[in-house]
Formats: structure tokens, C-alpha cells, sequence
């Protein structure tokens, strides 16, 4: 089955300023509703623009969108600030349906009018004019309804993270399913190989396995935030247990799926969620914000671009998915030898990099580094951008 969808001038920006949308996988692309209250900050946006100071000093006049491209990256090939990228976009109501959706294939133009700028979509047709302009014209698009739109930043980094970073408000995985046995008295199980489990089931027969959970310490106040658990793998029941808590229990029987790790005597189960695709638009916090990475996200010390880290900062604290943030590096403290006293100083704070919040918890957040000078350790800082 395919829609029609007619080419002309269009915004993402309504579907920024709504947040996160999602979706689940019988909802078509073109399904998402547009609130009146949506079209009219757009509009209302849309009219203005940005300043052309906050335009890439290369920013071109077009630009193709190609497959696997994101809304973040080509933001930040127009602008400094890609997260901005709401100010940017153009709009017409009258000829596209849906403001939330750009495709591989379609012209963004570049227009320049009164101190201001704006994106486009249009289409080349027949080269220039002559006064060098390019010529634009609508056209019709048939496309799949599952068509790979392009996302707002790159799915594939977080994807697998959205059911494998978990952090708890207590410490529930140690009530949880244990696995207790492995065929033939093996220590380690991995891929295909049978497990056994004692425990409460729920009657659930697809699990995810968890290390012990370890303690997220507030670095200022030293507090207890939450629990984080690590993630082993994926097991299906195959077979159920009996008696459970007898002398004559039998242990339930699980098949080893995907593992991350091996899975060890010890570790803890429990269900796989329902899961749905969430497409992030990011946006700047609307209040302050202050707060300190608590950890990197499996057994790294430092991470580098498009790794995770752990946040003291979680829902309880107004943060939200979507959510940008800038990374500041503390400042050192060095000695002045302008003095005879050779004077303690410390330097000024540097800001050194960018972080993308994708993952909500109470009063814990994950965030994607999406871009970093110097690696990314436990105490950095973060405010808004």
C-alpha cells in the first residue's frame, strides 16, 4: 500500500515542540496527529526564522537529503547549535499532510531574507535561472507508509540501550528469579544452551538477564539515587518449574537468547517490556540545570563520542528524553609563578562537548555523548546548553 504525499514547503517543528513521539509497529508514519496548538507555534516560528549569526559559517544553499541521514545531522550542517533546529524550518499547511516526516531524496534550500534565515523543501527542475536562481516546483511522491523517513538523531546508538540500561529506586532484582544451574556443571552459559531458575515467575516465558544490581552514589551528597543493573542477555522459558520452595522443586528451565556477556550462576531475570519506537526530538531543558555524570555506562573509566554515561539528574528533577545538554570540563588548578607566593588558582570551567538524554529514570538519567574534545569521566559537569 502506498500514500501519495505532495512536495512542497514543510516543518518539523511541531513535532519537536510536542516531545518524543511514539508510536507502536501498526502505526503508519503519516498516523501522527497535528494539534491546532502545534500549527500555530509553527507558523508563528516559521515566520522568523534564525538570525543568520547562528548559521555554520559554511552552511550551504541546498543540500540533498540522503538515505541514513538524521534531522540532527543536517541541522548541523545549517547550523551551530543543531538542536535549534526548530527556528529553522519552513512551513506551508496547505501542502503537506504531515510536518513530522522528510524523506532521502528531497532539496532543503537555504533562504536568506531581512537578517534572518529559514529552511525549505523543495525540488530542482531544470538547472538556473538567470539571474543564477534555483527553480523549485512541486511535485507528487508515492511512497510505502512504512516508508524510512529520516529519524532526529542517529536510532541505532540507542536502540539497544532502551531495554539494557535499567536503574532501579530500590534494589528489587534481589527478590528476583535466579539463575541457580547450568547443564553438565558449567559455570559460564552463553547462546543455546539451557539454564535453570528458581524464583517467583510471573508466567511470562521471555526474560531479560541482569548482574547483581550495583549502588548510583550522588557524587556531592554521597545519596543512594538508584540501582543500576547490568545487562547479561535475553532467555525463553522451556520449561516450566514446580513446587517451588519444596524439598520436591523442580528448577524452571530456560534457553539462552542474545547475550551481551556470559551468563553466570547467580544472575537475576526478569520480563521483557512491551516495547515501542520512540522518535527523540531534542530540545534545550526549560529551566537551569546543573548537575554531574555518576557513571560510563558498562566497565569503561572515560567515554568518547556515542558512548553512554549515567546522570544525577532524573525525572524527579524536571529532566525528560530529548533533552540536550552542554558537558563542562572542570577547570585545573595550576600555580601563579607571577607571585613569590606561587598562588593556588583554579581555572575557569571549559565547556568541551554536547550530551543527548534518551533514557528517564526517577532520579537518574542516560545520555548519548554526541560530541566530546577531551574523554568523558565520573564528575564531569552538565548544565543547558
Amino acid at each position: 500500500m502506498t500514500q501519495r504525499r505532495p512536495l512542497g514547503l514543510t516543518t518539523i517543528y511541531a513535532a519537536l515542540l510536542a516531545g518524543a513521539l511514539i508510536s507502536t509497529p501498526a502505526m503508519a508514519a503519516g498516523d501522527y496527529p497535528i494539534t491546532p496548538k502545534q500549527r500555530d507555534t509553527a507558523q508563528k516560528v516559521a515566520q522568523a526564522g534564525v538570525p543568520l549569526s547562528e548559521l555554520a559559517p559554511n552552511a550551504p544553499d541546498t543540500y540533498t537529503v540522503k538515505r541514513g541521514d538524521t534531522l540532527w545531522g543536517i541541522s548541523s550542517i545549517f547550523l551551530k547549535s543543531p538542536w535549534r533546529w526548530p527556528e529553522l524550518w519552513g512551513m506551508n499547511n496547505d501542502q503537506i499532510r504531515n510536518p513530522h516526516l522528510i524523506y532521502p531524496g528531497q532539496v532543503l534550500v537555504l533562504v536568506k531574507a531581512d537578517g534572518r534565515a529559514r529552511l525549505q523543501l523543495g525540488r530542482e527542475v531544470g538547472g538556473s535561472g538567470t539571474n543564477g536562481d534555483v527553480k523549485l516546483s512541486p511535485r507528487v511522491r508515492s511512497t510505502d507508509l512504512n516508508d524510512g523517513s529520516i529519524s532526529s538523531i542517529p536510532q541505532h546508538l540507542i536502540e539497544p540501550f532502551l531495554n539494557e540500561a535499567i536503574v532501579l529506586n530500590t534494589n528489587e532484582l534481589a527478590t528476583a528469579p535466579r539463575v541457580v544451574a547450568a547443564q553438565e556443571n558449567r559455570v559460564w552459559m552463553t547462546k543455546g544452551e539451557l539454564a535453570y531458575a528458581r524464583g517467583e515467575f510471573s508466567g511470562d516465558t521471555e526474560y531479560r538477564i541482569f548482574r547483581q544490581a550495583k549502588p548510583l552514589l550522588d557524587p556531592v551528597t554521597k545519596e543512594v539515587l538508584g540501582y543500576e543493573a547490568a545487562y547479561v542477555g535475553t532467555a525463553d522459558v522451556v520449561r516450566p518449574g514446580s513446587g517451588a520452595g519444596t524439598p520436591q522443586e523442580v528448577p524452571t528451565t530456560l534457553k539462552v537468547g542474545l547475550v551481551r556477556q556470559e551468563v553466570g550462576v547467580g544472575d537475576r531475570l526478569a520480563p521483557i517490556p512491551a516495547r515501542g519506537y520512540t522518535s527523540y526530538m531534542p530540545h534545550a531543558p526549560a529551566n537551569p540545570v546543573d548537575g554531574f555524570i555518576i557513571s560510563v555506562y558498562g566497565d569503561a573509566i572515560n567515554a568518547g563520542q556515542n558512548q553512554i554515561v549515567a546522570l544525577n539528574r532524573g525525572a524527579a528533577d524536571g529532566m525528560e528524553r530529548g533533552h540536550v545538554l552542554a558537558l563542562w570540563r572542570a577547570g585545573r588548578v595550576v600555580k601563579d609563578t607571577t607571585t613569590e607566593s606561587k598562588d593556588a588558582i583554579r581555572l575557569p570551567d571549559e565547556r568541551h562537548g554536547s550530551l543527548f538524554v534518551f533514557q528517564v529514570f526517577d532520579r537518574v538519567s542516560y545520555a548519548l555523548v554526541l560530541t566530546v574534545q577531551e574523554p568523558v569521566t565520573t564528575g564531569d559537569r552538565f548544565t543547558q546548553p
